[in-house]
């Protein structure tokens, strides 16, 4: 049965954006300049038929959800697979009122489903990664959520309880959830401010030394400029993965940049391998030779981000159990769902990496079992930009445990936020290493004004 302030889907538009980067990013090996988003909108109808358009938006990740060794690019499956999910949703929810996280629990097998059916269709040569399917798809599942706050006139994260949900969460995840619902897994205001992770790129100058000439567009250009202009605190180093000894002086030379401008901050460092390395064992020995080299430099790593391959049923030999006792190394790509969230506690991980380019609800749910299940949580940019970005920060506000955000977009592609910094200028400003965080409570997520639906966005 449903309830009064349950939402079908009336229509859908999508539409996709291109910007250039500012400097380019060199990501999985890769040197990456440009980006494109994938922008969703849906008019969502109440049973009294009440309506209200809902927004979501997110990057098309392709190189980091879809790294294929046979397709010279993966961006166009991810295009396709967002077109072909708008049919979906309208065909699965246009007759049904529900509450967001019941469709995207009908959407997403219908969304994986539709992968392999694709795949097949046209001949790829490979399988659809589950992961791509979660990034292509998560526009529509954030724009359901968008639309269920604005239609009902409330912040979407206070609409997770039973006075709303239908369904606990051991509907989602198993038993050990009966009774509970996501409103004891977040906060009811986001927090106040919250510091920023700022990344450090493989390929990025940490001093004038490596600039091979300036941009001098008033932004910062080296990781020294930067720290100061923005008062830094949180630095997320890429890593090689595959160099031990480059890897090894990136983050002994990041923190005596560090030093430089300001020897007494509390400093953090994550260190992100994406997943590069072969074994564990490469792992350690990093950590131990930064040790060995600078104890401070050591003592400053907050986290690691997944070391190696996010197949991990078909490497069970790298458990992580004697580096999770070092230092939280957290699930990242390999994290799909509840079970391999399961697995990856089963081979030592100790943390989970969320990122809204999974779904809302996902991140959520997951986000839900990881505080349940104890482990360290981290909320995750993909260069997110404009309202992709206020999602992911609202995301990370609005979970308790969550100590810090991303926000790669302002390094690399500022002109994608202009928009949306003129509605949120403290949101995407950094001061003191921070931004305000505490803005994002408007009707819906919290990211985009009532009514807004992109432009150039197209019925499909």
């Amino acid at each position: 049965m449903s309830r009064d302030t349950d939402i079908t889907v009336k229509e859908v538009r999508l539409g996709f954006r291109r910007f250039d980067y500012r400097t380019p990013m060199k990501f999985r090996g890769v040197v990456g300049s440009k980006s494109m988003t994938c922008d969703a909108a849906v008019l969502a109808e109440t049973p009294a038929g009440k309506t209200a358009w809902g927004f979501g938006s997110m990057i098309v990740g392709s190189t980091w959800s879809f790294p294929s060794k046979k397709l010279d690019s993966t961006g166009d499956v991810l295009r396709a697979l967002s077109a072909r999910a708008t049919k979906i949703v309208t065909s699965a929810c246009g007759s049904e009122y529900r509450h967001p996280l019941d469709h995207s629990h009908v959407l997403e097998p219908l969304f994986l489903r539709d992968a392999v059916e694709y795949a097949t269709e046209v001949n790829l040569g490979e399988a659809v990664p589950p992961l791509a399917t979660l990034v292509a798809t998560s526009p529509l599942d954030a724009a359901i959520h968008d639309a269920f706050g604005k239609v009902n006139g409330l912040n979407v994260y206070n609409a997770y309880g039973p006075d709303f949900a239908s369904n606990d969460l051991a509907t989602y995840l198993d038993d050990r959830f009966k009774g509970e619902y996501l409103d004891m897994y977040t906060l009811r205001e986001p927090k106040r401010t919250m510091p920023l992770y700022h990344l450090v790129g493989g390929i990025d100058a940490l001093t004038q030394a490596d600039l091979k000439e300036r941009i001098d567009d008033a932004l910062p250009e080296t990781l020294g400029e930067w720290m100061k202009a923005d008062g830094l605190t949180h630095l997320k180093i890429k890593m090689d993965g595959q160099d031990a000894a480059w890897d090894i002086q990136r983050i002994i030379a990041v923190n005596e940049v560090a030093d430089s401008v300001d020897p007494g901050r509390d400093w953090q460092f994550s260190i992100d391998f994406n997943e590069r390395c072969e074994n564990v064992d490469y792992l350690l020995d990093v950590l131990a030779k930064v040790k060995e080299s600078s104890a401070e430099a050591f003592d400053r790593i907050q986290y690691i981000e997944q070391p190696t391959s996010r197949d991990l049923d078909a490497n069970p030999q790298n458990k992580m159990h004697e580096a999770a006792k070092i230092k939280p190394v957290v699930i990242d790509e390999a994290l799909t769902g509840y079970e391999s969230l399961l697995t990856s506690i089963e081979m030592g991980y100790s943390g989970v990496a969320l990122k809204a380019c999974k779904g809302q609800s996902q991140s959520l749910i997951l986000g839900a079992a990881a505080q349940k299940l104890g482990l360290f949580l981290c909320v995750q940019d993909l260069t997110c930009t404009g309202p992709s970005y206020l999602h992911s920060v609202g995301l990370a506000a609005r979970i308790p445990t969550v100590a810090a955000v991303e926000g790669n977009g302002r390094q690399y592609c500022p002109a994608a936020n202009e928009e949306f910094a003129r509605i949120f200028p403290t949101t995407f400003k950094v001061t003191g290493g921070t931004i305000e965080t505490g803005v994002l409570t408007g009707p819906g997520l919290g990211c985009v004004p009532d009514g807004y639906v992109g432009e150039g966005l197209e019925v499909l």
